[in-house]
């Protein structure tokens, strides 16, 4: 991950296709020493395209992907429904405490 956003910080800074030798030296300006092939794996994988494609072709593949939020929105709205449930219990309990014969600052 460190060596992608190393890349995507130099093509930010204006380097269209960043080399191996830009990411060594942006990871070793921080004190992170870099592996060789990490850093060429890298390079291969993104050689002569473009970045804003890519992350658009993410964006689209990552919108296909479930979340889980249908089910944490059903988990959301039992919940709601199980709270005034919860609330008079807790009503409840506070009433009952009256009734120990004895007040705060007696």
């Amino acid at each position: 991950m460190k060596y992608l956003a190393a890349y995507l910080l130099l093509n930010a800074g204006g380097k269209a296709n960043p080399a191996a030798a830009d990411i060594k030296s942006l990871l070793s300006s921080v004190g992170i020493e870099s592996e060789e092939e990490r850093v060429s794996s890298l390079i291969s994988a993104l050689a002569e395209k473009n970045v804003e494609e890519l992350i658009a072709e993410g964006k689209e593949k990552m919108s296909s992907v479930p979340t889980g939020g249908a089910v944490a929105a059903s988990g959301a709205a039992a919940a709601s429904t199980d709270a005034p449930a919860a609330e008079e219990k807790e009503e409840e309990k506070e009433e009952s405490d009256d009734d120990m014969g004895f007040g705060l600052f007696d």
